[in-house]
This record gives C-alpha cells, structure tokens and sequence, in this order.
C-alpha cells in the first residue's frame, strides 16, 4: 500500500473518530440547539404571609415589537468596571468613619429609612436629593441625662455604583431646652456611640444589600448619583488624568492602596512633594492561552513587557485632587501608558 493510501485512509479514521466523539449520537453532543426543547416551568408562587418582592424574572422573553418608537437622547450605557468590591466595608482614616457598600445612593435610601423604621425611630428630616436624613431625639442606653440626635449623609462612592454613608452624632442636655435649628458639628459629640449605630447599619445593608439590588430604589435620592467621586477626565491640553472629589488625606492614601492593589512597585514616595515614583509595563493584554494543540506541543507565546519608570503626582486645587502620571524617560508609547497607569490606578481604588 503506497503512501497516498495511507493518508486517505488515516482521514477516514480521524472522520469517524470525530463523528463518534462529537456527533448527534456520540460522547460529546453539541448542546448549542439544546434551549430550542426548553419548556417554561411555572412561576412559583409564595405563600401570603411571606415577602416575594425579590422574585423576579431573570430571563424574560420579550414580545415582538409591533412598531418601533424613536428616542432622543439615549444615554449611551456605562462601562463595566473592574476590580470593583461587592458587599458592605467600614473603612476609617484618622478620625473619620465611613460605610462603602456595593449600591447605588438610590438603592441605599430606602434601606437606612427602613433601618430607622425597624428601630421605631422617626425621621425629623429629609432631603433625598441631598441625601440627608436626620433622626427625632431619642434616648440611649437609659441616659436621663442626655438626649440624642444622628445625622445620616448617603454620598457617591469612588466608582459608579457604589455608595459612602456617613453617621454624625449630636447631644445635649434633657434640662436644657430643645434647639428649633441644630449646629451640626464636623465630628460626633460621642465617637463611640457614632461607631455604634455605624456598625448596626453596616450588618443591616450587609444582610440586605443583596434584597434591594434588583428590587427597590429612590428616584429622588438617585439625584445624587450623577457623578461619582473618581472620574477619568483631560485637563485644559486635552491630557488624562484622575479626578478625585476627597481631601488630599484620603487621596494619598488610597491612591497608595490602589498601587498596591495593582501590585505595582513604588519605587519612592514623598509626600510632602505629593509624588510616588513607580514602575510600570502596562495593562497586560488578555489571552485565552495556547490552543489544545499549542499545550500537546508546548507552544507559549508569552512574552514579558518591558518595565518602566512613571511618577504619580497628586496636584491639590480648592474641592479636588488631580492625578497625573508622567513617563521619566519619554518613548514612542508615553502617551498611552501613562493613560493605562491612570486607569490601573482608578480600577484599583476602594
């Protein structure tokens, strides 16, 4: 038998294999027509006494579009983010306490108002657009002495769908008369009553967070979330940079945290010179790996980027702080790693 015949026969062989393996009938079907034979399971339905509000269909099939209706200023969707936080965090730097939690300012008003509902504490005052909620006076922990006042503030978080809530506590005296209009001071008379009720709302948004994503939201209090506290934007030459809405405290440290969440080497940092000196090599591209027959053969096509010097300064203005990053040795490619670096960093932020 000659050597065409070989060959001919050793595709017939592969053929069948393949049909064996990967037909209608063999070990491996294809399941990409599966869904055509899917039958629609009823809704379940909940008994009276229990909620069912956070029922919702997942994967609806629309109805088909009799007409189209034309829409003038459709807002283009928002990007996906990366490297976001899920859940409920308690962060603090210096004296300051904070809640950051995985939902819009929208989505966390009615859960503080319900938080104060279950305590059976009434609402002196409330401003969604702002949001700003303050309690009526209450008594703690059978104080006859002293009366009691919190203050709530719901703010955009760093990214895009996040919140920050702050708690600020007031007191004064039950022999005194009761204030019409409160001062509110800039830190809480009682840190660690302050502490106690931030740490009661953040284990009530933890074990309801996930309830109200998909169910419940304020349209007065998403007034609030039109822009978050780190945006992308370009300075008056049309060059990137970072814009951070916090005081310069908080931006040097989370901009330090966003580094080493990226695992990138500071090299030097100077504060009072508000510069970190880096090193850099990009965003590394994605890649699916080698092919089923690149990992027989022991194909790799990795290679490892060059790594590079950048600084990150942090330029303080009257109500933000502007990150720049800048290349030391100037390449061909400056322009789009210096932009990478900033985006790394903005990803990296929490």
């Amino acid at each position: 038998m000659d050597i065409r015949n070989l060959l001919l026969l050793a595709g017939f062989a592969v053929l069948s294999s393949c049909n064996y393996l990967l037909g209608e009938e063999g070990l491996f079907p294809d399941p990409e027509d599966d869904y055509l034979g899917a039958s629609t399971a009823p809704q379940m339905q909940i008994p009276n006494q229990l909620d069912s509000y956070t029922l919702d269909q997942l994967y609806v099939i629309p109805e088909r579009f009799s007409s189209l209706t034309a829409l003038e200023d459709v807002p283009m969707p928002k990007p996906i983010e990366r490297g976001r936080r899920e859940g409920v965090v308690i962060q603090s730097l210096a004296d300051r306490t904070w809640i950051v939690i995985d939902a819009t300012p929208g989505q966390v008003w009615p859960l503080i108002r319900d938080y104060w509902t279950e305590l059976q504490i009434i609402l002196d005052y409330e401003d969604p657009s702002n949001g700003v909620m303050e309690t009526a006076w209450v008594e703690v922990g059978g104080d006859d002495e002293k009366r009691h006042k919190y203050q709530i503030k719901i703010e955009p978080g760093l990214h895009s769908g996040s919140s920050e809530v702050y708690i600020l506590h007031y007191e004064n005296l039950n022999s005194e008369v009761v204030p019409l209009i409160i001062s509110w001071p800039e830190e809480s008379n009682s840190p660690d009553l302050e502490r106690q009720i931030l740490t009661s709302v953040s284990q009530y948004l933890a074990d309801r967070n996930d309830v109200y994503q998909a169910s419940s939201a304020s349209l007065l209090a998403g007034n609030i979330e039109a822009e978050s506290k780190a945006n992308l934007i370009e300075d008056e030459s049309g060059d990137p940079m970072l814009e951070l809405k916090v005081d310069y405290n908080r931006a040097w440290v989370q901009v330090r945290q966003a580094l080493e969440n990226a695992q990138i080497t500071i090299v030097t940092s100077d504060r009072d010179q508000s510069i970190f000196n880096v090193q850099f090599a990009g965003i590394p591209e994605e890649d699916d790996g080698p092919s089923l027959i690149g990992r027989w053969f022991g194909s790799n096509n990795d290679e490892i980027a060059e790594v590079r010097d950048f600084s990150v300064r942090l330029l303080q203005t009257e109500s933000v702080i502007n990150v720049v990053t800048e290349e030391l040795e100037v390449s061909e490619d400056s322009s789009q790693l210096t932009e990478e670096l900033l985006q790394v960093i903005n990803d990296n932020l929490s």
